[in-house]
């Protein structure tokens, strides 16, 4: 069979799946997600050495440092998405509740009900926890799933899918309610994101290049983010250590993740001991800083940014700072070279912060912490299908909320419409 056959029984599988999902009661459900756990746990030994496969795999390739960070599967990654699942498992179901119920005139009862999207593909790029992820909170929605994971890691995707399908048969639901496609083909990925008659919506995680092609050629409808140019401004009434302790972690925490602060801002008034501070820090962690005229006045260490670097994703040790005059400024660079994602804010003036989130026009905004908290799991989802920063259907992290639609739902006694 080609490529495109075998993602076409892959989909009418997973549709027919969908069926099964959609009626599933909670109880099975919550069953398949925690026996997953459980197999997670047992198998670490197994998961850890496919996972070692993949890394070297992708060392010899010479993947970048950001995409091994992502790859890399750790002991503690293996619990978090242990754990994750057994977060989902303890989150109340969606699918059947219904909200807005109205009496109307003529004597009908009308509402809305939560139903499951029915099948969600979702592509991405050397992250093996999105897997997990992915399928547990599609199984929680009711939702069938097509995961298509990235080459790098072929090894340790396939390991976890196995684990998935054990747990879902174990819960008497059918295991290609979650499906990862075995090939690395790009064809795969072009036959899955133009399948109209089995695929409802598609998710892509991975680089800009990536989403741009899928949201480019897909028929299927998209819920993406494009990139992650997250911002941290230090206001004038900002406490300085919470600031320093913020922008070190924002930056620092974590390189390879779209919740990473890519620029800081700090207000004139701060500038010199913020920049005093955390240039140390930085410089000791091997951050190169990339900063405005005024920055690298204070801070001789600093190269000089261009227009390019405002607008850039790193996903590396290097940052671009900005010296601002005032929260006006501040808000409009945000607004004019943000992606959207998230954004925060350091300060004590409560009217600066309630200005800041109402006008920073992001999927995520953020008063006194960190970017890093932006994501599915640390907001309380359990885990994240991905993060949206469109406007439309899902916006921010992307839980079972997100994974589901509504349908009205009308009651009534025999009423005729006159």
């Amino acid at each position: 069979m080609s490529i495109e056959n075998d993602v076409l029984e892959i989909g009418r599988q997973a549709r027919e799946a969908s069926a099964a999902m959609a009626r599933a009661n909670t109880d099975a459900k919550n069953k398949a997600l925690l026996e997953t756990a459980r197999l997670i746990r047992e198998q670490r030994a197994a998961l850890r050495a496919a996972n070692q496969a993949d890394l070297d795999q992708a060392k010899a390739n010479g993947l970048e440092l950001a995409l091994l960070d992502r790859l890399a599967l750790s002991d503690k990654a293996i619990d978090t998405m242990a754990e994750g699942l057994e977060q989902i498992a303890q989150l109340p179901d969606p699918i059947g509740e219904m909200t807005d119920l109205k009496n109307r005139p003529s004597g009908i009862q009308v509402g809305k009900m939560r139903v499951p999207l029915g099948v969600i593909g979702i592509i991405y790029e050397a992250r093996p926890n999105v897997t997990v992820d992915a399928a547990g909170l599609c199984i929680k929605s009711g939702n069938s799933t097509i995961l298509r994971g990235g080459s790098e890691a072929f090894r340790c995707n396939q390991a976890l899918a196995k684990l998935v399908a054990q747990g879902l048969e174990a819960a008497g639901l059918p295991a290609a309610a979650v499906q990862v496609i075995d090939t690395t083909d790009r064809a795969a990925v072009g036959a899955l994101i133009t399948m109209t008659q089995y695929v409802d919506v598609i998710v892509p995680r991975g680089g800009k290049g990536l989403i741009e092609r899928i949201s480019r050629e897909a028929k299927v409808p998209v819920i993406k983010h494009l990139d992650g140019i997250c911002h941290v401004f230090i206001d004038e009434s900002a406490d300085l250590e919470k600031a320093i302790a913020i922008a070190d972690n924002a930056k620092t925490h974590r390189y390879g993740t779209c919740n990473t602060m890519e620029t800081l801002l700090i207000h004139q008034h701060l500038a010199k001991p913020v920049l005093t501070a955390l240039g140390k820090i930085y410089a000791d962690k091997g951050v190169e800083v990339r900063g405005c005229g005024r920055t690298c006045a204070l801070l001789p260490t600093a190269k000089a940014a261009i227009e390019e670097d405002w607008s850039t994703e790193y996903l590396a040790p290097i940052l671009s700072i900005k010296v601002v005059d005032s929260l006006d400024q501040a808000i409009a660079h945000i607004n004019r070279y943000s992606s959207q994602h998230t954004d925060s804010i350091v300060t004590e003036n409560h009217s600066h912060a309630m200005r800041f989130i109402r006008e920073v026009d992001s999927a995520s905004v953020m008063i006194n912490a960190s970017t890093r908290f932006a994501d599915g799991f640390e907001y309380g989802l359990g885990a994240e299908i991905g993060i949206s920063t469109d406007k439309i259907h899902a916006r921010g992290p992307v839980g079972l909320e997100g994974l589901t639609s509504q349908k009205w739902v009308v009651f009534g006694h025999g009423e005729i419409r006159q």
